[in-house]
């Protein structure tokens, strides 16, 4: 068997996810989901990111970057459907098995049963995928006293890849954010209180390759500043997998107080969120984006019955993209919890949408009826106010490591 001296610092194997579906429109969607690794990968070291057909090579470039951090940090990337820690060798078998052997050793001497798997994308490699796995994993069996074969249901499944540039060596691959990178499908803004269901909105459509802004509403002193901490921290988690967010903060008192002094109060809570949906409209103007993005569910509450948000979504005129429309509270809830926002979601401070909140809502309103109810307000001075008082928090994954 060639001498082969111990691997060097491993990297990270990312394949691709929808992307590969591109066909002539790839090359845009790779450019995308390259820069956004890039992006998320500088506080971490010096890395060099390739990609070859359809396999993006993270490659860390000295001994000084965190190996361990990027895998991490790539998991929330969106676009990559799986990744894997891996290690490059000579394309030649014997160099191959020896990687494999030193490479994988302490999970070759703990499994009981194992295989091995290996693509060949080089067909000049003189050996088939079928024949580089047979010839390793007879090898290794010989190696290995506590292994047996088993190609059903093995412990351990040895990946071996033969590229156009080398031989890759790694184990199990682990599931990544997949969905499409974060700005290939344009921006929206999303409407970002402190529940459960709006940041898992924001993740879910930031996970269609949208780039957020997202937009809070704020109603001091009826909420205090813990309250607005609270999104502020939930934007904080959505940074790992959205990317850099500019949320705007919007002072929402002065709207409430003149709804609950000249509206009848059964419409308070569509009057203040047909003005949640003016303001949102006014700044995703501003940003040159394509939707608003809520997270309504029909029939959650009297605020989201189909009348309701027929009413509320006349007054905005973007298009509205509620992702979590169809889905119950406990699907909501699962989602909240895998991506980490549910236990900030249920602290208790209250946001302002449960200011000023009707004894007995109107669960049907007719449009008409709303429209005549919200004529009392000067619609357009309020909104210009709040604009106006705005003020904007960035935050980046890179300073929040």
């Amino acid at each position: 068997m060639t001498e082969l001296t111990k691997p060097t610092q491993d990297m990270i194997l990312c394949k691709e996810g929808e992307v590969v579906l591109k066909g002539l429109n790839k090359k845009y969607f790779e450019q995308k989901l390259t820069q956004n690794i890039r992006r998320r990968l500088k506080p971490l070291g010096s890395f060099r990111v390739n990609v070859l057909q359809s396999v993006i090579y993270v490659e860390p470039q000295d001994e000084f970057a965190d190996v361990d951090g990027a895998f991490e940090a790539l998991q929330k990337v969106f676009g990559i459907m799986t990744l894997t820690r891996a290690v490059a060798c000579e394309k030649d078998k014997d160099v191959i098995l020896r990687t494999a052997m030193e490479y994988l050793d302490d999970e070759l001497r703990s499994a009981k049963t194992f295989k091995v798997e290996s693509k060949r994308s080089d067909k000049g490699f003189p050996m088939t995928s079928i024949e580089l796995s047979q010839y390793v994993g007879g090898e290794l069996n010989e190696a290995y006293d506590n292994l047996t074969a088993d190609m059903h249901h093995p412990d351990l499944i040895v990946h071996l890849e033969v590229r156009d540039r080398a031989a890759y060596v790694h184990g199990a691959p682990v599931p990544g954010a997949g969905g499409m990178p974060v700005g290939s499908n344009g921006t929206a803004v999303s409407l970002l209180s402190g529940g459960i269901d709006s940041p898992v909105s924001t993740y879910m459509m930031a996970k269609r390759g949208l780039r957020i802004i997202p937009v809070h509403f704020f109603s001091f002193p009826y909420t205090s500043e813990l309250a607005k901490e609270k999104v502020i921290d939930l934007a904080k988690i959505l940074t790992a997998y959205c990317g850099r967010l500019f949320v705007e903060v919007v002072p929402f008192t002065h709207i409430q107080e003149e709804i609950r002094a000249k509206c009848p109060e059964e419409y308070f809570t569509i009057i203040m969120r047909r003005m949640m949906m003016r303001i949102a409209d006014e700044i995703a103007k501003k940003n040159a984006c394509g939707a608003l993005i809520t997270g309504e569910s029909l029939g959650q509450v009297a605020s989201q019955t189909m009348e309701a948000m027929l009413a509320t979504g006349d007054a905005a005129t973007l298009p509205i993209l509620r992702p979590l429309v169809g889905m119950d509270k406990e699907e909501v809830i699962r989602i909240a919890r895998q991506i980490g926002t549910f236990e900030t979601s249920i602290l208790p401070y209250e946001d302002c949408c449960t200011v000023f909140t009707p004894r007995h809502p109107c669960t049907h309103p007719k449009l008409e009826k709303v429209l005549e109810a919200e004529s009392a307000l000067d619609v357009d001075m309020l909104v210009e106010e709040a604009l106006m008082n705005r003020e904007m928090v960035k935050l980046d994954p890179r300073s929040l490591l």
